[in-house]
């Protein structure tokens, strides 16, 4: 009998290696549906996200910042949302929001896309503005990594960043976190 539990249990725990394995997904991350009460957009977080808002000097502009976070291995997955004067210093602040961040940790940048779009909302055409940063820098001593998304549409501002030591960020990760933001 007791070689037909120990039998069992590697058969059992076998599986749920192999499962864990196949599933791409590290069982650190929890990933789960946040929606913004204060900003129309939705996107996944690795584990229960904490909110704030605080008022920040934005190109030159008082805003208030609504924060979410979530920190997973010391890998902070974050999303900012302000709503700016109007569309040109929307566009505008994403620059400045982008080098904001990778001045905080005294980064370069390794990778940069600007991309540029038309939408439309209710009979209204909109243009939405992104930029897609990677940067290297350090903080306290320690090498870090910045993945972030810059974003202005309309009136309204959004960043995206993955920061944390480059060993403990998963691309897998990052991508779920960055192509799970959907503006509302």
């Amino acid at each position: 009998m007791h070689t037909k539990i120990i039998t069992l249990l590697r058969t059992t725990v076998g599986a749920a290696v192999a499962a864990a394995a196949f599933s791409g997904c590290s069982p650190k991350f929890d990933w789960r549906d946040f929606r913004s009460a204060e900003a129309p957009y939705a996107v996944l977080f690795p584990g229960k996200p904490a909110t704030h808002t605080r008022s920040i000097s934005l190109g030159g502009e008082t805003v208030k910042m609504q924060m979410a976070a979530a920190e997973v291995d010391g890998v902070t997955f974050a999303v900012g949302a302000a709503e700016m004067a109007d569309a040109a210093h929307a566009q505008a602040a994403i620059a400045a929001m982008k080098n904001t961040m990778v001045a905080n940790i005294g980064g370069t940048v390794t990778s940069e896309k600007q991309a540029s779009a038309a939408a439309a909302s209710g009979g209204v055409s909109q243009q939405q503005q992104s930029i897609d940063v990677e940067a290297k820098g350090t903080r306290n001593g320690e090498a870090l990594r910045l993945v972030g998304r810059f974003i202005a549409k309309d009136k309204r501002v959004y960043q995206l960043i993955v920061i944390g030591k480059d060993q403990h960020m998963v691309n897998d990760e990052i991508e779920t976190f960055m192509r799970s933001f959907k503006l509302n």
